[in-house]
């Protein structure tokens, strides 16, 4: 299929298998829930009876004192005791293959690009690094929030884009189904697009 490059009359051709596929929302959900669950630490943790330190002697005798049995202070029923079903350590990580990973992002891309909100350029150019350059070439494609995408990232657009609100810059090796999903537009340079398709045919 060809692609119409913002601001110019010249067409790009690009792969249907990636600008263009089915749109498959399982498959994305999946995707995307697979990445974020990767995120999460995990690393909740509380003590339970065994791991509460101390309480290794029986409190008092067994009878005679009128007071419930007992066999350690660091019951769950006792202050400073240990926890009933203490949450521990996990993984929430989930496997997604790599042919299902790129599916997905596949999936996403091309819905994005059918409903207009992948917006193609040749290249972004902000002279000097100047916020009011980004903010120009930003209201010029009519994008307040969302991302751009290039090759290769450019100092000079990371220190014009950094002040500007719900503006994020990446490269493709960094992009993710999230980050494509939550945006509102997508600006990728013809560049981009070309290691996207390397990337993911």
């Amino acid at each position: 299929m060809e692609i119409k490059v913002a601001g110019k009359k010249a067409k790009v051709e690009v792969s249907d298998e990636v600008f263009n596929r089915d749109y498959s929302e399982a498959l994305v959900h999946q995707v995307v829930t697979a990445f974020l669950a990767g995120g999460r630490a995990g690393t909740k943790a509380q003590k339970n009876r065994a791991s509460a330190s101390g309480g290794g002697k029986k409190p008092h005798a067994q009878k005679g004192t009128g007071r419930a049995r007992a066999g350690t202070i660091r019951s769950p029923i006792w202050v400073g005791g240990g926890r009933t079903f203490a949450a521990q350590p996990r993984d929430h990580s989930q496997k997604v293959n790599k042919k299902m990973y790129r599916a997905g992002m596949k999936s996403i891309i091309s819905e994005l690009t059918r409903s207009e909100r992948m917006i193609f350029v040749s290249s972004v150019t902000i002279k000097e690094g100047k916020t009011k350059e980004a903010v120009k070439f930003l209201a010029k494609h009519k994008v307040d929030k969302g991302m751009i995408v290039m090759d290769q990232l450019s100092s000079e657009v990371l220190l014009a884009t950094r002040n500007i609100p719900n503006i994020y810059v990446t490269d493709v090796k960094s992009l993710d189904p999230v980050s494509l999903v939550s945006s509102k537009k997508v600006i990728m340079t013809s560049a981009a697009a070309e290691k996207v398709q390397e990337w993911l045919s």
